[in-house]
């Protein structure tokens, strides 16, 4: 009976002691008409991009990852489904573990000819859930398409950030991209975590 009531005491201590830092992580949770109004930046030490790159018809794949993005949006939780979000990426701070599909990646983007991969959003659906789809038009290579991500809110978290995951596939080929082809698969799937911070 000691043993339980020592432990009880100390499950409740443990509980009262992490559960401000984890009520405040939640926030309102992941409905986007309760997060603050403000004005976000990304912030680039919690921003992640991977490119998924298929190669030899499929048989393997490698994760190609940039690491120079920068973006930000203006937010009104009364008309939130308006907002517009930008987000540029360098092309050339693509790498990967191997390093040689990285350095593929980079040389395929000619960085130098077109220093900037840019995303405008137009349209945002999103649930009181925080799943929705983000519709923009993604500038790649000099070639603008209109493309659409499946996203998630996250929630807000300390000092009023706004987390983001979401999902998307492009066709390189419809870019102008085509180097090492057939070697390199034409479809490729990405996936980010991003974070945004109030200014």
């Amino acid at each position: 009976m000691g043993v339980f009531r020592l432990s009880r005491r100390l499950l409740i201590a443990l509980a009262l002691a992490i559960c401000p830092a984890v009520c405040l992580a939640a926030g309102p949770g992941r409905d986007p008409a309760r997060a603050p109004a403000g004005l976000y930046a990304l912030d680039p030490r919690r921003a992640t991009l991977a490119l998924r790159v298929p190669y030899l018809g499929g048989v393997s794949a490698s994760t190609v990852r940039f690491a120079r993005l920068t973006g930000s949006f203006a937010y009104d939780p009364e008309t939130w489904r308006a907002t517009r979000v930008s987000i540029i990426v360098d092309p050339a701070s693509a790498a990967s573990q191997d390093g040689a599909m990285g350095r593929r990646v980079a040389s395929a983007l000619e960085p130098a000819k077109y220093p900037a991969i840019q995303f405008n959003s137009t349209s945002l659906e999103s649930d009181a859930d925080g799943r929705g789809q983000l519709k923009g038009a993604l500038t790649l290579h000099g070639v603008t398409r209109p493309v659409t991500l499946d996203i998630v809110f996250k929630g807000v978290g300390p000092e009023t950030r706004l987390g983001f995951s979401g999902r998307g596939r492009v066709k390189r080929s419809e870019f102008g991209v085509t180097a090492a082809r057939p070697f390199v698969g034409d479809m490729l799937d990405l996936a980010f975590e991003v974070e945004f911070a109030r200014k």
